[in-house]
Order: C-alpha cells, then sequence, then structure tokens
C-alpha cells in the first residue's frame, strides 16, 4: 500500500540515508530498528509526506505523491497518520483533542457535516472517538482535561486521535520509549487492534524486544540505508546480512 524507493534524503551536505526502499501493505506491521540518531524519524516524515525526499519515490496505493499537484497530495497526507514520541496534547478535554485529528483530515463539506452532527447529537462527540478511546483504554476519561493526565495516558489519547480518523497507514515514531510497562503494554495491544482493522502500521523503534512483539517484518536502518528487511524471526534468528547479524548480536555499536 505504501512503499519507498530507492529514497535519498539529506539536511544540507549532511546525508541520512540513501538508496533506501521499504513497504508496508494493508494490516501489516513493520517495525524499523536501528541505534539513535540513525534517521528513523526522518525516514517516517518522509514516508508521512511531510519530507520530499532528494531522490527517489514515495507511492500509496501506486499514486507517487510528489508527481501529483499539492491538492492530491494533500488527499494522500490526510490517509496517513502518525503518532510522535512526544504526546502534544491541546489545553482541551481527551474527547475534544481525538476529535482533532477527524477534522483536519476531512475536507471542507465533510467538516460542515461533522459540525452540524455535533451540534444535533445529544452527546456532541463523534462515535469513531469514543471507539479509539476504547482501544486505549480510556474511553472513562473521555470528558477529563488532557492536561490532567499522566504522560503514559497522553501519549495513549495521542495514538487515539491518530486511529480515530481510520488512515490507510498509522506511523509510529518511538511510540512507547519513556512510557511504563503498563501503558507500553496498551500501546502495543493499540498497535494489533490497527493491525486486525486492515492498517498499515510502521513502527520506528530502538526497543528490538518490542519489534520482536508486535511486527511481522523487521527493517534494519544502520549506517544510511536499510541492511535488510525481513520476516520478524527471521531478522532475529538468521538474518542473511552481516551487518544486521552484527547489530542484533550487539557486536556492531553506533
Amino acid at each position: 500500500m505504501l512503499r519507498a524507493t530507492d529514497l535519498t534524503q539529506s539536511y544540507g551536505s549532511e546525508q541520512v540515508f540513501r538508496e533506501l526502499s521499504l513497504e508496508v501493505d494493508t494490516g501489516e506491521v513493520v517495525a524499523v530498528i536501528g541505534p539513535s540518531g540513525v534517521g528513523k524519524s526522518t525516514l517516517l516524515r518522509t514516508l508521512a509526506l511531510a519530507l520530499a525526499p532528494d531522490d527517489g519515490t514515495v507511492t500509496l496505493d501506486g499514486t507517487a505523491a510528489w508527481a501529483v499537484d499539492e491538492s492530491e497530495r494533500l488527499s494522500l497526507r490526510r490517509r496517513i497518520g502518525m503518532v510522535f514520541q512526544e504526546a502534544n496534547l491541546f489545553d482541551a478535554s481527551v474527547a475534544r483533542n481525538v476529535e482533532y485529528g477527524l477534522r483536519v483530515r476531512r475536507s471542507w463539506s465533510d467538516r460542515l457535516r461533522t459540525e452540524l452532527h455535533s451540534i444535533l447529537s445529544s452527546n456532541g462527540t463523534a462515535d469513531a472517538v469514543y471507539e479509539s478511546l476504547e482501544v486505549v483504554e480510556l474511553a472513562d476519561k473521555a470528558d477529563q482535561q488532557a492536561g490532567s493526565l499522566s504522560g503514559g495516558e497522553a501519549q495513549r489519547v495521542s495514538f487515539a486521535r491518530a486511529l480515530a480518523y481510520d488512515p490507510d497507514v498509522l506511523l509510529l515514531d518511538e511510540p512507547t520509549s519513556d512510557l511504563d510497562p503498563r501503558n507500553t503494554a496498551v500501546i502495543e495491544d493499540a498497535i494489533d487492534a490497527a493491525r486486525d482493522r486492515g492498517i498499515g502500521v510502521v513502527v520506528a523503534t530502538h526497543d528490538m524486544h518490542q519489534a520482536e512483539r508486535v511486527a511481522d517484518r523487521v527493517a534494519v536502518l544502520l549506517g544510511d540505508t536499510v541492511t535488510e528487511t525481513a520476516p520478524t524471526e527471521v531478522i532475529f534468528e538468521d538474518p542473511s546480512d552481516a551487518r544486521t547479524r552484527k547489530f542484533i548480536s550487539g557486536e556492531l555499536v553506533y
């Protein structure tokens, strides 16, 4: 569904990665592992169509994102959700934070229709908001102010916000790096729920144990490219690339 082919990305004269290829299909979880600072966040921003690659292509269902006009690219971008390492919630209720994703991802006509429904409905909140909050086990806190949440709960709200508008692809940038085991487990269960909905998920993580738990396939980002992509058990039990083997065994340290 979402495919990156021969991507090259730089910041000024500093090359982040080159000739990098990666794809995620419907209902598949792909983990991108690698040391901190190797370019995982930049890769996700490129996949989210927030950054134009220096070279290579990003396609969604066969449409090359940077070969179409801005209007069509915006339509493609609306089909991709992203959860960052920091929750970045608004000073509003939990439900309003989650609902925000529904608002900005829809066309103006859909937004107007949603607003009218909100005015006329009894609770004023879309069913999708509560459904996504149930996935992250926070439906009982829908009316609570976001500022009163713990850091782990705030990250779960951030995940619910991205899930509420039912994206085709969900990109997660180190979503549990600062979370305790309880909140980490909820996020990982939510990743499984997204997969069950047919959403393609890409998780960038330095936690190799997490990659083993949640991913169908794993891509190893080392140096300036992906050294190997394979089913999870292959990467962790019998990788074919020497650099991958050294990284997984802890011999290769960046």
